[in-house]
């Protein structure tokens, strides 16, 4: 059973537990680049420093403008509280800067204390994250499960050999074959976890 030995969930940020609206098609055509691009990993790329402060101010923006707008997920809210209730830690790994992730935290009250972003580590697929937040909750990362909305969620549990979830919307069904679990609406996931 996937959830057999659970004791702790990490959630994705955005797409997962709130929506920001973040139009990732949008930051490429003002960064000048095709749509499709991964944001992050091609600024890596990028040596000259005028350029790579531009793309990143344009990046940063967007994030900013995304977290004023964030709003919670259906029942992820309710969730939270009934995974909290029950004991439950939780913790939030995301691509997104601190300062976005922090508006987003504070605007909306999310009870998560543990939180790493992509300041703190290597990006996602990079399992880096995954396993500081085993460190911080003396857990093992069999004892742990990585719920977020994309392939590199999926792809970040799998490499630092976590089972996942992935919250399904109507564009990422096609990535379920590589979640441990996938679930439609948070109700789904409170009622596997506390029981």
């Amino acid at each position: 059973m996937v959830f057999n030995g659970i004791k702790a969930v990490v959630f994705d940020l955005d797409g997962t537990l709130v929506d920001s609206a973040l139009d990732f098609a949008l930051i490429c055509d003002d960064v000048g680049w095709p749509r499709g691009t991964p944001l992050l990993e091609k600024l890596a790329t990028v040596e000259e420093l005028h350029e790579r402060q531009r793309i990143t101010d344009i990046i940063c923006r967007h994030e900013m403008r995304g977290a004023e707008l964030a709003s919670w997920m259906p029942g992820a809210q309710q969730c939270l509280e009934q995974l909290s209730e029950a004991g439950i830690p939780l913790a939030i790994l995301t691509r997104n800067m601190r300062a976005a992730t922090q508006l987003t935290v504070s605007r909306l009250n999310i009870p998560i204390q543990h939180i790493v972003t992509r300041e703190d580590c290597a990006a996602k697929p990079d399992p880096e994250g995954l396993l500081r937040i085993a460190a911080q909750l003396q857990l093992d990362v069999s004892e742990m499960i990585y719920v977020g909305d994309y392939l590199f969620d999926l792809q970040t549990a799998a490499n630092a050999g976590m089972r996942s979830c992935l919250y399904l919307n109507e564009h990422n069904s096609h990535f379920a074959p590589q979640a441990s679990w996938s679930f439609y609406h948070f109700d789904e996931l409170s009622s596997m976890l506390v029981r």
